[in-house]
């Protein structure tokens, strides 16, 4: 298990569940439980067992299901209910009969949450705190205690939020964490209230929300003003803006700061982890989350490409390996030289002046008429193959291709096409049948092409974005087309621009077909 000198507390199964359009089942929580113990956090927050039907389901099968290697796994509850002993309220028995070696309990720290939202007195909420810690603490649990709207309370009522405190501790309560609940502290302010907290004889946590973007800078100042123990989120999942991202924190924290929270391993892990998760959430990952981002190495500039090409750590603030990710080098209209020759390297090419200033020169033109490059890395690779080549090289060559769309009586809309091709010496014309013009296309192409290139059949259309470049000119706006394909192993992007959506999409498709074929090993 994880060193208990500093804890890093994962709460995505309940509190980042609560993230709009996440929708977690048992298997689901169980999956990610897992790849959360892979990353070597401490603790596992699985959710609120008696209140929740499928919260102690997940329990009761994380028994014989889970078997974790550093975490541990925490059950989260509230203090009993007014008026009732903590041994006779049957929320409390499901914490206690959870099976979790500890229970997280969340308690009023604002005065006016206690009697306006509990509808109780300051005394009897700290007499719900005090019987409930002292229970589950007898019954051999350890308590942690979620000190929920602590500095919201703290600027309200300081002596009563610090009360709280007190009485968890002599209660038994091993950890109380300070929730910025409604995510509105800000760095400066939030570390002299933990500070303030931190003189108390309690050991001290932190648990941020994001409403004003400092999540994360909050639980770093919080650590510097005595917290030793850390809660957030996988990938910055939450109820409104999220919580504190637990990649971002762990990774400042030991990068940076020198904790040692995580084996180095389960660190350079962190980007396939971070993705695993959003696979399981079906939330679309943040290209731009620091350190595990797919862009968070990702270098368009000249000028950055003309520094990186001498030193990478010139625009870098770590190797991405620590965290598993890689640098990436973008072309666009913004590109010199040195970009291009860095993203040919990485590719396996080695550019000459001339092949690079064409190459640039290239790039430069044909995203003045609306391609992009870097979103579509395949259709730059066969750009490069060609500059590399001196000539336009491809698998099949396109004699022709016609899309007919039919409205039928019975109100179905279909499309039928016809693709004109020549491929290893034969003349091949094939149709295809689809629910649209670039359905139909694809499987016309595959129809063509399957039978001399099988390959074909492991490649399909996963994503497809239309862009309207110029709308200005109403329907005869110049158009982009971005296609995303995948062999099961890799995906890929590939762009296509014209002022004939379909001819647009023709082109990404073709290029999707032939990167394809590329990756089979096929040479054109």
């Amino acid at each position: 298990m994880a060193d208990d000198a500093f804890h890093v507390y994962d709460t995505t199964l309940r509190d980042g569940a609560q993230q709009e359009g996440l929708n977690l089942s048992v298997a689901d929580k169980l999956v990610i439980a897992r790849h959360l113990d892979g990353l070597g956090v401490g603790f596992i927050e699985g959710g609120w067992p008696g209140a929740n039907p499928k919260d102690t389901e997940f329990f009761r099968r994380a028994q014989t299901e889970l078997d974790l290697k550093h975490a541990q796994l925490t059950a989260f509850g509230a203090t009993r209910r007014a008026g009732v002993k903590a041994a006779d309220d049957p929320l409390v028995a499901a914490l206690r009969e959870s099976g979790a070696p500890i229970v997280t309990l969340v308690a009023k720290s604002h005065d006016r949450h206690v009697e306006l939202a509990l509808r109780t007195t300051l005394e009897e909420n700290l007499a719900m705190i005090r019987d409930t810690v002292s229970h589950l603490h007898a019954e051999g649990q350890r308590v942690f205690l979620d000190a929920e709207h602590f500095f919201d309370g703290y600027k309200s009522n300081p002596a009563y939020a610090l009360e709280v405190i007190r009485v968890a501790a002599e209660a038994g309560a091993s950890v109380i964490a300070l929730c910025d609940t409604n995510g509105g502290m800000l760095p400066d302010e939030l570390a002299d209230v933990v500070h303030h907290a931190a003189q108390t004889s309690a050991r001290i946590g932190i648990h941020c929300h994001d409403d004003t973007g400092c999540a994360v800078a909050n639980t770093l100042a919080a650590v510097r003003a005595g917290a030793t123990h850390v809660q957030g989120c996988a990938n910055g999942y939450g109820e409104r803006s999220g919580n504190a991202n637990l990649f971002t924190v762990v990774a400042n924290l030991q990068l940076k700061r020198g904790y040692d929270l995580v084996p180095p391993q389960s660190l350079r892990d962190m980007t396939r982890i971070a993705h695993a998760i959003t696979e399981v959430t079906n939330v679309t990952p943040n290209s731009h989350q620091p350190y595990v981002g797919v862009s968070a190495f990702a270098h368009k500039a000249g000028l950055h490409a003309s520094a990186i090409k001498v030193d990478p750590n010139l625009y870098q603030h770590i190797d991405p390996a620590e965290v598993g990710n890689d640098m990436r080098m973008l072309v666009s209209d913004m590109a010199g030289r040195a970009s291009v020759e860095l993203k040919g390297r990485e590719l396996g090419y080695q550019l000459t002046g001339d092949q690079s200033r064409e190459l640039v020169d290239r790039v430069k033109e044909m995203e003045s008429r609306g391609y992009t490059f870097e979103a579509a890395d395949a259709s730059f690779e066969l750009l490069l193959r060609d500059s590399v080549h001196g000539e336009r090289r491809r698998h099949f060559a396109v004699e022709s291709w016609r899309v007919i769309v039919e409205r039928r009586p019975s109100g179905e809309v279909a499309s039928e096409a016809t693709v004109k091709l020549h491929a290893k010496g034969e003349r091949i014309v094939a149709t295809g049948e689809g629910n649209g013009p670039v359905n139909a296309l694809d499987r016309a192409v595959r129809t063509a092409l399957e039978g001399i290139y099988p390959e074909l059949t492991a490649v399909e259309l996963i994503d497809f974005k239309v862009r309207i470049l110029e709308g200005t000119h109403g329907t005869d706006a110049i158009t982009r087309v971005l296609i995303t394909s995948s062999d099961e192993t890799a995906e890929w992007a590939t762009v296509g621009v014209d002022e004939n959506i379909i001819e647009a999409s023709w082109q990404a498709l073709e290029q999707a077909v032939t990167f394809g074929l590329l990756r089979a090993g096929y040479t054109p």
